[in-house]
């Protein structure tokens, strides 16, 4: 068998961190290959510290910084989509024609395809189908990576992007809400403003605990994820909302990483207790 590999899906820079990003340092560390491919290069995310860039150079700055969390984390290949940050929904960004949401399926899904094939990986990770918190670029590479997934297996489909592989899993990063809850809660009791994380809530942030399919513990690479965040400085900046709290908290809160199993579906309810047990 070919080295173990995980295709890591995401749309902004940043996305990969929260979510995986102890999972990738992990799995690195242990000789899985791993890619992350980027959608946009969140042209129009905020900006914590206006020395760090302008709305002209965030894109430029933001890929600076992915590459940076991914040398961290030990990813050892990055590839962009190219697209354009669209923004938060109902946001004007969200009419750029460049942007992510504007890209038909059609389109995307032949650039994800050929990766695939490309990288042939056993793992794919992307979004839950509401991409974490609802933003529009999260839920379209959700979709679109799992047409992709399927698609890529398909030998009439798309012939000239070189022979059918078939992953063996795509899993959804799946924070549970629990950790929202948990979050909320610490901030509470220490008299922090938590109306943030009120607002994640009414927007349904958080996938139900009951499924999750794999909880890995990464407290042993927690430091390489709260490096790799910190390597995303525009966003990441003392105000953010997982600044609030001690470091040492919010590394607890981290220390674990939450799977949910998309497929295949006759899998799903195996006790995994790793992302590629039983393969």
């Amino acid at each position: 068998m070919k080295t173990r590999s995980i295709l890591a899906v995401f749309a902004h820079p940043d996305d990969e961190a929260f979510g995986t990003g102890g999972s990738l340092a992990h799995y690195a560390a242990k000789g899985v290959h791993v890619t992350l491919v980027c959608a946009t290069r969140g042209e129009v995310g905020e900006i914590s510290d206006p020395t760090l860039a302008t709305p002209d150079t965030l894109g430029d700055v933001r890929e600076g910084e992915l590459r940076c969390a991914a040398g961290t984390m030990g990813v050892q290949q990055v590839i962009f989509l190219d697209y354009r940050d669209s923004g938060m929904i109902g946001t004007s960004e969200n009419h750029d024609p460049r942007a992510f949401i504007n890209a038909p399926a059609e389109v995307v899904v032949r650039q994800l395809v050929g990766i695939i094939r490309e990288t042939q990986p056993h793992i794919i990770v992307t979004f839950e189908p509401n991409g974490g918190y609802g933003h529009p670029d999260h839920i379209a590479i959700h979709r679109h990576t799992v047409a992709a997934y399927h698609a890529a297996t398909d030998p009439s489909a798309y012939p000239k992007l070189g022979s059918p592989w078939h992953a063996f899993r795509l899993f959804y990063t799946a924070i549970p809400k629990s950790f929202f809850r948990a979050m909320k809660e610490q901030m509470a009791e220490q008299g922090l403003d938590t109306s943030q994380l009120a607002r994640l809530e009414e927007d349904g942030a958080g996938w139900p605990d009951d499924q999750v399919d794999l909880t890995l513990d990464v407290s042993e690479t927690v430091q390489a994820k709260w490096d790799a965040l910190s390597c995303h400085r525009t966003q990441f900046g003392p105000n953010n909302l997982f600044r609030r709290l001690p470091e040492a908290s919010v590394q607890t809160l981290m220390s674990y990483e939450h799977f949910a199993l998309a497929y295949p579906k006759h899998a799903a309810g195996l006790q995994l207790t790793d992302l590629f047990n039983d393969l």
